[in-house]
């Protein structure tokens, strides 16, 4: 496996229908309104193309100089990410054996009874651990669950944005700041600065949108961004 390409990442994002656009404005989980999105579930629900999202990560892992012992999915958008990167991690580690490495998931929703490690996973991570969000925005859920294994005395020592919508929360931080400030360095494989430009010139969404997602980063944005 080489390197991470980031030039060829953000083809396999836009080539897949990743990012895209709304006729009508939409309200994200965040409250705020937006005419574009980012959606990682076609790409989550084909083996082919899960397959090669696991290798762009470990490639980027890698480049960044990061040897973890397991990667975990934050519940649920970023489960399957996380299952089939520590698997295939696991798989090419030169210690891999039996008990070698975890499978860890997380529970969408905790069970109300037993052992932290059972009510909150189907496999507790162990060592050092990247989590991984399939979209940033805010960060809240990436934080949520990085506050979840730390109290389960996981050593997270990074978490991954595979898309950053490039955002500033409402704190005046970015998802990057936010994250940091817990301790735990944080990377995105892709953002909207350098996606959506492209994304428009594939798929005209029309001057009203382009103009609404203009204003959007004005207002929100880490950086100006010009689409026409």
């Amino acid at each position: 496996m080489g390197g991470f390409d980031q030039d060829g990442f953000n083809r396999f994002v836009l080539d897949n229908g990743v990012v895209g656009f709304f006729k009508e404005p939409i309200k994200l989980k965040s409250g705020r309104r937006t005419y574009w999105y980012v959606n990682w579930r076609n790409v989550a629900e084909d083996v082919f193309l899960a397959d090669q999202l696991t290798d762009y990560v470990i490639a980027f892992t890698r480049d960044l100089g990061l040897s973890p012992d397991c990667f975990y999915g934050v519940p649920e958008g970023a489960t399957k990410l996380g299952v089939l990167t520590q698997y295939k991690w696991a798989k090419s580690s030169s210690d891999y054996a039996p008990r070698s490495h975890i499978l860890p998931m997380g529970r969408g929703r905790p069970k109300d009874h037993g052992a932290a490690k059972d009510r909150l996973f189907l496999g507790q991570p162990r060592g050092k651990t990247i989590v991984l969000e399939d979209v940033t925005t805010t960060g809240e859920s990436l934080m949520n669950s990085i506050e979840t294994l730390k109290d389960a005395g996981a050593d997270v020592v990074a978490a991954f944005g595979v898309t950053n919508r490039m955002e500033l929360r409402d704190d005046g931080r970015t998802v990057q700041e936010a994250v940091e400030s817990m301790g735990v360095q944080y990377h995105a494989l892709s953002n909207a600065l350098h996606l959506l430009p492209e994304a428009c010139r594939r798929n005209d969404p029309g001057e009203k949108a382009i103009k609404a997602i203009e204003e959007e980063f004005d207002r929100y944005g880490i950086g100006k961004i010009v689409l026409k």
